[in-house]
């Protein structure tokens, strides 16, 4: 589950320091620059790559900060100077712009909204780059900055060039094709006709890409003749239909959705030569049916598979002759174990590299000896090589600012960055490329350890964030206060604005990550913003402590960090205290007015997961184990059985185009309110899928939810079980 990064901003112009303006014209002129800016990451630096000797760094960027179309762009890392590989406007001309399928599901499955070259490969020395554009494949020298087509049968997905760079593989549907440099192409796998059509090769499944953040399913061996590829069969898999009631002359769109405790699409692992050969890698499939990770590299064909329950990883080593599988490492947790961008790798010397959990943080770990201190919790490794094993860590204690830092080979650990903020980095050669946001700063910066800076067109959002951070006494919560850049010190209605849940840490040392928060609170809110038990970055009890029971820690910690924040600040009037949030966040400011209508007078809840037997195997198995023998741990943490509960104002808002989490668990909640008698709003949401990347959506949506707030919120209420006011109990239904 991914949380909708709706961020945006108040209008003011950025550092000025003057009072908000609450005109209309004003407040269109700020929602629109942050709808056409993408959250203002149009125009800035993105896909990072730099090459194996250091020399070019590759990145994406739109012409303006809005401009939607990408394009592809080199750093000649010697001179400093970029220039313009990929030009899709040049690339494509009048050529039509539709989408093939798979890549609209990998756009949904990322959080891509932007549009033109989104995604891209390199062979490993960086040298020759593919990158689909519009269904067709198209291929560039980095060295020489030309780009054409390749005329391949398509429509084309996910190419990737041979490590030797001779030629391109790329997915077409079903299909796992070889495309020459001629032009020439032919099949390698998929075109069986005694398979069947729920059959795909070289793709990634939903779950691999929504839950593992596994994009892929193919991988060349270093030699270039033989791929690595992963075949899906969907057929155990349950059928859903999403449907589009605003234009019922349209056919349903029918998917197979593995829902909690249902059947998973099998995946298995086949090394296919260009030859014809095929061997079928073997590993206990039955006990170990995940696929997280695969890596073939010149020491080796790495997989890391994962029990069903996730308690249970094991990394294999594949023979690339038979297909058997040795067994390098396992790791087991009575919880669950955490996978980690980035590993597991075999290092230079053959040596094992992998995270897990120990000691209470999560280590990184040589042929199973830590190499990290337990007061680091690791979040990802970016790179190794020449010695040295570059990653991303915090603090265990402080987890708003995440640094990069080398481990070398004789065990000196070497903080790269310390400057408060987000920081994250891309490894080639000597060359380091630095992304970093900060709090000082909007947007995000991208530089070489040398000096070089990749320059950025994207636009100055017209907001600063007022903020104050605090920490709690009781479990050490994070969290921050944003208030009017005009207020006078007067008790103002609050809204708490949280993700909460597993995978989405919202308080950092970043800029960017306030911007809507900031706008909320210049229209006359007190915002708070708080990561409780169950967001990352804290160590293994924290993100544990969400373990069977997905409703109350969260729940106990938003209130945990009200207080402390009302306790340390006289801006806060308690009697008017509304919660908004999507995805997870929807569901936790549902389940804050059902259960703790004495503290929450109002919810915004956007996408809300509102009954787990509904939501995704990897997802929800992780949390609360299989629904058919704990259906006690699902049952308490459904919104569903709480319905007759509500006593407060609740808008519900959710795409009907959503296939992530699915429009059925808004409406199976209102009805639930319905049967109980108890009014709500609901917003559907034409055509939106789990994301609102529609710029007329985007805007007026905000208005919308502000609308609802001050609605809601207009009468101070501290008494329990009623309305705060009568306005808000008139159920409707809306569209936007």
């Amino acid at each position: 589950m991914s949380d909708l990064d709706d961020r945006s901003g108040d209008g003011r112009t950025a550092g000025d320091g003057a009072p908000a303006r609450d005109d209309a014209a004003h407040l269109d002129t700020f929602l629109r620059q942050q709808a056409r800016t993408q959250r203002f990451t149009l125009g800035a630096p993105r896909n990072v790559e730099v090459s194996a000797d250091g020399e070019r760094v590759v990145f994406l960027r739109s012409a303006g900060g809005t401009d939607p179309v990408n394009s592809l762009w080199v750093l000649d890392v010697p001179t400093g100077v970029e220039r313009i590989v990929g030009d899709p406007r040049a690339l494509l001309g009048d050529t039509d712009h539709d989408l093939p399928a798979a890549e609209r599901a990998r756009r949904e499955r990322t959080r891509e909204a932007a549009d033109g070259i989104t995604s891209y490969a390199t062979d490993p020395a960086g040298q020759v780059v593919a990158f689909p554009l519009a269904g067709r494949l198209f291929v560039a020298g980095l060295l020489t900055g030309l780009a054409r087509p390749l005329a391949v049968a398509g429509p084309v997905f996910d190419p990737r060039p041979d490590p030797l760079a001779r030629r391109i593989a790329y997915v077409s549907g079903r299909l796992l094709c070889i495309g020459e440099l001629d032009g020439t192409w032919r099949v390698l796998a998929g075109d069986d006709p005694d398979e069947s059509d729920t059959v795909s090769w070289g793709s990634a499944d939903f779950i691999a890409a929504e839950e593992m953040h596994r994009f892929r399913g193919y991988w060349w061996s270093p030699d270039g003749t033989t791929i690595a590829a992963c075949r899906v069969d969907t057929s155990p898999v349950a059928e859903w239909v999403i449907a589009d009631p605003a234009h019922p002359e349209r056919s349903a769109t029918t998917l197979r959705y593995p829902a909690a405790g249902e059947a998973n699409p099998e995946v298995s692992l086949h090394l296919l030569g260009l030859n014809g050969s095929r061997v079928d890698v073997e590993w206990d499939h039955e006990f170990f049916p995940y696929i997280a990770s695969v890596d073939w590299t010149p020491r080796g064909l790495l997989m890391l598979v994962q029990s069903r329950d996730q308690r249970g990883t094991m990394t294999l080593r594949v023979d690339e002759i038979t297909g058997e599988s040795e067994v390098l490492a396992h790791d087991y947790d009575d919880a669950w174990v955490e996978l980690v961008p980035g590993v597991p790798r075999l290092l230079e010397d053959g040596a094992l590299l992998t995270a897990a959990d120990r000691d209470g943080v999560r280590r990184l770990l040589v042929d199973d000896e830590p190499i990290t201190p337990p007061e680091l919790q690791v979040r990802a490794v970016v790179a190794t090589g020449r010695g040295t094993i570059t990653f991303q860590a915090n603090p265990v204690d402080d987890a708003t600012s995440i640094h990069v830092w080398q481990r070398h080979a004789d065990g000196a650990l070497v903080a790269l960055t310390d400057e408060p903020g987000v920081h994250n980095a891309a490894v080639g050669g000597d060359t380091i490329v630095m992304r970093t946001a900060t709090l000082d700063e909007p947007g995000t910066h991208t530089t070489t350890r040398a000096g070089h800076v990749i320059a950025t067109s994207a636009q100055r959002p017209l907001v600063t964030p007022n903020i104050e951070f605090f920490t709690s006494e009781q479990h050490g919560l994070h969290a921050a206060l944003l208030l009017p850049h005009d207020h006078d010190g007067t008790p103002l209605p609050v809204l708490l604005d949280p993700y909460g849940g597993p995978h989405g840490q919202r308080v950092t040392r970043a800029h960017d990550a306030y911007l809507t928060s900031q706008w909320f609170a210049d229209q006359g809110f007190a915002v708070v913003v708080a990561d409780g038990r169950g967001t990352p970055g804290r160590g293994s009890a924290w993100e544990r402590a969400i373990h069977g029971d997905l409703a109350t820690a969260p729940l106990t910690d938003q209130v945990e960090a009200l207080e402390c924040v009302a306790g340390g600040s006289a801006s806060l009037d308690l009697s008017r205290v509304a919660i908004r949030g999507w995805s997870y966040g929807g569901y936790l400011a549902a389940l804050a007015v059902l259960r703790r209508p004495d503290v929450f007078h109002a919810a915004i809840a956007g996408a809300p997961v509102t009954e787990w037997r509904l939501y995704d195997t990897h997802y929800t198995e992780r949390y609360l184990g299989d629904p058919a023998t704990q259906p006690e741990q699902y049952d308490a943490s459904s919104l569903l059985p709480l319905a007759g509960a509500l006593t407060r104002p609740l808008l519900l808002i959710h795409g009907l185009a959503d296939d992530n989490v699915v429009a059925a668990h808004t409406l199976r909640l209102s009805s639930a309110l319905l049967a109980a008698g108890r009014p709500h709003e609901v917003l559907p949401l034409v055509g939106v899928t789990h994301m609102t990347p529609q710029e007329d959506v985007a805007e007026n949506l905000l208005l919308h939810q502000l609308d609802f707030l001050r609605r809601s919120l207009a009468t101070p209420d501290a008494s329990v079980g009623r309305p705060a006011t009568a306005t808000t109990t008139t159920a409707s239904a809306m569209s936007s």
